[in-house]
């Protein structure tokens, strides 16, 4: 059975300490390290490539919430805290669960459970993670005081905006503090399509496509945008598309 390979990140080391205790109930999961602060914690995550983070909120210089900023792709996050007043804010980052420090032993066999869910657990090997993001993976955004975690695959397209990109994904568009070229080194190639100097769509989104004026195409996304193919694009467009 593969093990689910665990990093906490938190200031304490009593909560640390009483983490690791809980873990010991689970051994389907694997702790791989800790960390007292963020900027050692995003060490500790580019090196271990965990798939789940423990992740405390409140910690001093950096908080749990500028750690998620930092990474270009965020493991499944359970959040860790003494302060509830953090627990609305911490949904709207998507995270797949909130505990409530001091931890309950039941609460956390619960978190743990929805974890399970989440990963695949399997005898075989896993394919070793790139720096290369998949359809499944899960990016940061903070655009001002609002914030997510969003999976790669439900991102509809993406558009310079001066230096950094504006995500389209459900009915969002927030900032994304990256330049276009920056963000298309990361994404999936089989997916992602660079269609002009502008934007970037996911070609699981389109839901029309269309000729237009001097051998260009034009498309109709799922979410209504409509985005126009550059004439050289075009053509490796419908080559990809078999049009």
């Amino acid at each position: 059975m593969k093990k689910i390979k665990t990093v906490i990140v938190e200031d304490s080391r009593l909560a640390r300490n009483e983490i690791k205790e809980l873990l010991k109930q689970h051994p389907e999961l694997e702790l791989v390290g800790e960390a007292e602060n963020v900027d050692d914690g995003f060490e500790l995550i580019n090196k271990t490539k965990p798939e789940l983070l423990l992740l405390d909120i409140n910690m001093p210089e950096k908080d749990g919430f500028e750690l998620l900023e930092m990474l270009d792709e965020v493991p499944i996050t359970v959040f860790t805290t003494a302060f509830d007043e953090y627990a609305i804010k911490s949904f709207e980052y998507n995270a797949l669960d909130y505990l409530l420090k001091p931890i309950n032993e039941k609460r956390f066999s619960q978190a743990i459970e929805k974890v399970k869910e989440k990963v695949t657990i399997s005898g075989e090997e896993t394919a070793i993670k790139t720096e290369q993001l998949t359809e499944s993976s899960q990016i940061f955004i903070k655009d001002g005081e609002k914030c997510w975690l969003v999976k790669i695959g439900d991102i509809i397209l993406f558009e310079i905006v001066g230096n950094y990109s504006r995500v389209f994904f459900q009915d969002q568009r927030p900032m994304l503090y990256k330049s276009l070229n920056q963000v298309e080194e990361k994404l999936p190639e089989k997916s992602f399509f660079r269609v002009n100097r502008q934007q970037i769509i996911n070609m699981n989104h389109i839901k029309n496509v269309v000729p237009w004026f001097n051998g260009k195409l034009k498309l109709t996304m799922n979410n209504g945008e409509e985005v126009e193919v550059s004439r050289r694009q075009s053509y490796i467009f419908k080559d990809r598309m078999s049009l």
